[in-house]
Order: C-alpha cells, then structure tokens, then sequence
C-alpha cells in the first residue's frame, strides 16, 4: 500500500510547519469557493477506487455528479476550508465534527486517508500548474492533520 503521513508511526513527525500552514492557507484561496464540485468529485473517486467506503452511506445516490454526493462533498470541504481558517487548531475546530464520526456515525478511522488521497487527486487535476510538489506535500501534511482531528475521539 501507500505510506502516507497518516499512517500513525510518521503522523507525528510530518506536523505542519509554519511554512506548511502558509503555503495552505495561499494555495487554499482558490479551492474554497469550489467546495461543492471538488467535495463531490473527491467523494465519487472515494467510492470508485475504494467501494468498501459506500458502506457508510447506504441511502446515498452514489453516481457521478448525484445530488448527495454535491450535498455531502460540500459538507466536507466546508469542514476543510473551517480547517484551514483555524489551522493553528484544527483539533478545537473539527472537534464535533470528530464526535459525530467516532460516536454517531462509526466510521473506520482508515477510510480517512483514502478520502484524503482522493482529495489530493483532485486538487491536482483542477490545478495542474499550481500543485507543485511542493504544495502536494504541505496538502498532504494538513489533510494528514485533519485525519488526525477527525480520529482523535476513536481513542
């Protein structure tokens, strides 16, 4: 498989510098205001690549383009642009968000990661020229913090 910064031996070592945290929040500006496409088209390459993730979402139109995939792909890329405008605690904001998913709604914190990686693709395909390694990796380190966030109640 990948190793990601996610896996829990480097999560530790991979935090956000503040060199991280500046390059997101500038690279950052010109998704926020696509949350409903991106959030979507991240979701479908979730369940594309990984089918196993369907399982959480039973009710859910899973096709392309579909109603609940734009509703909840909103959803979380809103809970992604909350996060970067609290980057410097990204624990505090996400904090009902990671109570939700541990206690209500049971999600396996490893599906975390791969909606990350998903995330990650599409990022790279609607910003060919802007996603430099650099950026990737800084992306990386904070959606590696939001995973992070969003399992913290699992323990």
């Amino acid at each position: 498989g990948i190793v990601r910064c996610c896996h829990p031996d480097k999560a530790a070592k991979m935090s956000l510098s503040e060199a991280d945290k500046k390059v997101v929040k500038s690279f950052w500006g010109r998704v926020a205001s696509h949350s409903e496409d991106f959030g979507s088209e991240a979701l479908y390459r979730m369940f594309v690549c990984y089918p196993q993730t369907k399982t959480y979402f039973p009710n859910y139109n899973t096709s392309k383009g579909s109603s609940d995939l734009r509703v909840h792909g909103k959803r979380v890329f809103e809970a992604l642009n909350e996060a970067v405008n609290h980057i410097d605690n990204i624990q505090s904001a996400l904090d009902k968000l990671s109570n939700k998913h541990a206690h209500e709604l049971r999600v396996d914190p490893a599906n975390f990661p791969l909606l990350s990686e998903c995330i990650q693709v599409v990022l790279a395909t609607k910003f060919p020229s802007e996603y430099s390694a650099g950026v990737h990796a800084s992306v990386d380190k904070f959606l590696c913090a939001v995973s992070t966030a969003l399992t913290s109640k699992y323990r």
